[in-house]
């Protein structure tokens, strides 16, 4: 196998978080053997020609547009859109493409349906980047931060010591955070919070609407998010 330079790459990615507070976070695990490990698995699985997405250089873009100490909301969904060109890096945005997912278009659906002004005189609104969601303080995150091209779950092994650290490193250093677990394979991940210290809603993926005639069960997700931030810090997400 085709040698890379593993030390290089971890520092890259790692001074990409300077800007959004990160790296106090992530200084454990980008230096440890966990990350070798996955880097490894990914470039080992594209010498055997097998490609995946997001790109590496988008695999921390959550975190990049969402500041640390603004953090409010930790939307989970399970791994970015399995197709070429798709995913971005923020879970369920997709400004690489020409056309909303099936996903983000029930979201935006379901926004409209809570709140009758979503959309009007909105110059800011853009149907595919979620980008301005990550802005105000809430962290669009996969379980898994890559998947093999038209593999749905392909790396979810590869991204579980990740997972695993950063959510056990946000529930014992942050309280009063909304967590969102979107379909059952993110709401595998909801017994590492302690719901007595943050918040956590459990909700159908948003592509299930797909089977209930497009309409997705969102439990008035959006508004029961904005009423718990606004009980704790009179903000509210401009949607």
């Amino acid at each position: 196998m085709e040698n890379i330079n593993i030390e290089y790459i971890k520092q890259k990615m790692f001074d990409k978080l300077e800007s959004s507070g990160w790296q106090r976070v992530f200084k454990h695990y980008i230096f440890s053997t966990d990350f070798v490990n996955a880097l490894l698995a990914l470039h080992k699985s594209t010498q055997e020609g097998k490609r995946f997405t997001p790109p590496l250089k988008n695999v921390f873009k959550a975190f990049e547009e969402c500041k640390y100490d603004d953090l409010k909301v930790v939307m989970i969904g399970p791994d970015p859109y399995p197709q070429l060109g798709i995913a971005d890096g923020i879970a369920f945005s997709c400004s690489n493409n020409d056309t909303p997912q099936p996903s983000l278009k029930y979201m935006f659906k379901e926004l409209e349906r809570q709140f009758a002004a979503f959309r009007t005189n909105d110059l800011l609104y853009d149907p595919l980047d979620l980008k301005r969601w990550s802005n105000q303080g809430i962290l669009m995150l996969n379980t898994a931060l890559t998947c093999e091209i038209g593999k749905v779950g392909s790396h979810y092994d590869i991204w579980k010591p990740f997972t695993a650290q950063l959510l056990t490193y946000l529930n014992d250093n942050h309280t009063g955070i909304v967590y969102v677990f979107m379909g059952k394979k993110a709401e595998e991940w909801s017994e590492l919070i302690d719901d007595e210290y943050n918040y956590k809603i459990n909700v159908s993926h948003p592509a299930s609407a797909a089977y209930k005639g497009g309409k997705w069960d969102s439990k008035n997700l959006f508004k029961e998010v904005n009423k718990i931030i606004y009980d704790n810090t009179k903000q509210q997400i401009i949607w």
